[in-house]
């Protein structure tokens, strides 16, 4: 019962889009200014966002930071903003800490004050509290064997009180005196032990309404129907009130749905599911072989809050039609052969991909952008990129453990729909608008890894109507 009662304040991870991967990164501009931001969200809810702006401009004045709810009235009636604390070191990078009171899709709006005027930004932030820390064993087995001292002092204070309170120097108790000290030990014994039990009741009842806002994502099950149909059901588990059916177009899909091929992860498909009914999302499989896969369903809701869904299912070999369209199917080379050290990836017509890096390790949590180069058979640069969805490309990262799956996009780690909800325009491509542009023969995506580990990455890019997909691996110290 002591360690219920000591129990520290719950602390929780966060969850996000993504599968654990919390921290967001968002390159993107600020009026004139761009910025790369980082966002630590809180790990209790309440709790403090840990935020780092990198502003890649100079003659910076200063740099403010609010958090708002992303829709509703507190979206429209912000507090006073934060000013962030410019590096000592480095004068385009600031800090600072932002309370986020409650869970759910949250905002920060970052302000820059410069030379060049004035501009905003506003960056989604899913808040969600995901699970419980409890204390430790040895630091609770500590307090409560202080609070068991405090305890037996508190009944000896009673019937020390009781028997020798007025009486003077030296003089022993009487038998009538001792007696009255055993009633009032007696007594304020019964008096803890109902604080202890009232109190026991009380923790738990604040444990159990603490529980209601630990973060749920929404379940999936998939099957497959006798024509090759994937079924995708989803379930609410019983978290916050949400629904099954809010999903807003994200690239314009309602979904984005990872397979990947288990447990080598030489086989990926990165297809587009039709909702066909509340909850239910149905695709056509393509060609695939008989084995295990993984699949990674990326949503968001109508409230900007995005959800990365998880399943495994075993499918016997598939005997489907070609992908077309904004699907697209690779193969690579499996897990037990890859190579941590390699930088070039082979692409279906001869053409290869570069993975611009240092020699410098990778280390968790550690913010950088990944830089690829696409290169023709004979080594020049590639001259017929395209937008792949909007994007100049798309990259997911798996840990080889399957602990952690992030989709991410050149402009970062926050789903393009929920930044169109956070953003004032109605234009989610707003500012990266490059459908015009002859594209250069280079994808760079903003990410840092969670965690140590071994990782796989998936980079897609589209060349002359044909999406293309590299296999890479880290190591991450």
């Amino acid at each position: 019962m002591y360690k219920r009662l000591l129990l520290t304040l719950t602390c929780a991870l966060v969850a996000s889009a993504h599968i654990g991967s919390p921290d967001i990164f968002l390159e993107g501009r600020a009026g004139p200014y761009p910025l790369f931001v980082t966002i630590r969200p809180p790990q209790v809810i309440p709790g403090i966002a840990e935020v780092d702006i990198r502003v890649r401009s100079t003659g910076i004045k200063e740099v403010r930071i609010v958090p708002t709810p992303i829709k509703g009235p507190g979206a429209k009636f912000a507090p006073t903003p934060d000013i962030a604390t410019p590096s000592k070191d480095d004068p385009q990078f600031f800090t600072g800490g932002l309370w986020m009171m409650t869970s759910g899709s949250w905002e920060v709006r970052v302000t820059v004050e410069g030379a060049q005027g004035s501009g905003q930004l506003d960056v989604p932030v899913p808040a969600l509290a995901s699970q419980t820390e409890k204390m430790t064993t040895g630091l609770a087995s500590v307090l409560g064997v202080l609070a068991l001292i405090l305890i037996i002092g508190g009944i000896s204070i009673a019937g020390a009180a009781a028997r020798e309170a007025d009486l003077d120097p030296g003089v022993q108790p009487a038998a009538s005196r001792r007696n009255k000290a055993w009633v009032f030990m007696s007594v304020t014994a019964g008096l803890l032990a109902a604080i202890l039990h009232f109190g026991n009741k009380w923790w738990t009842s604040e444990e159990n309404n603490y529980s209601r806002i630990i973060y749920k994502p929404l379940q999936m099950k998939a099957e497959l129907a006798s024509t090759g149909t994937l079924r995708l059901q989803l379930k609410d588990p019983g978290w916050l009130p949400r629904a099954i059916d809010d999903f807003v177009p994200d690239h314009g899909h309602l979904m984005h749905l990872y397979v990947i091929r288990l447990p080598e992860m030489e086989r990926v498909w990165h297809l587009h599911p039709e909702m066909t009914g509340s909850g239910i999302f149905t695709h056509q499989l393509p060609p695939m072989p008989a084995g295990k896969y993984g699949l990674y369903g990326d949503v968001v809701h109508e409230s900007g809050l995005p959800e990365t869904l998880t399943t495994d299912i075993d499918l016997p070999e598939i005997a489907g039609k070609p992908v077309t369209g904004d699907d697209a199917a690779a193969t690579g080379t499996p897990l037990s052969h890859g190579d941590v050290a390699a930088a070039t990836a082979a692409l279906p017509d001869g053409a290869r991909m570069v993975w611009v890096r240092d020699a410098a390790p990778f280390t968790a949590r550690r913010p950088q952008p990944f830089h690829f180069r696409v290169e023709t058979a004979d080594g020049k640069p590639a001259g017929d990129m395209e937008l792949y969805m909007g994007m100049q490309g798309h990259a997911a990262f798996v840990k080889r453990d399957r602990s952690v799956f992030a989709h991410v996009h050149p402009t970062g780690s926050v789903p393009m729909a929920a930044l169109s909800i956070a953003q004032s325009q109605a234009d989610p491509h707003a500012g990266h608008d490059m459908s015009q542009l002859k594209l250069p023969p280079e994808v760079s995506f903003p990410y840092g890894f969670p965690s140590p580990g071994d990782y796989r990455i998936f980079v897609q890019i589209k060349r002359a109507g044909e999406v293309q997909t590299a296999f890479f691996d880290a190591k991450v110290q």
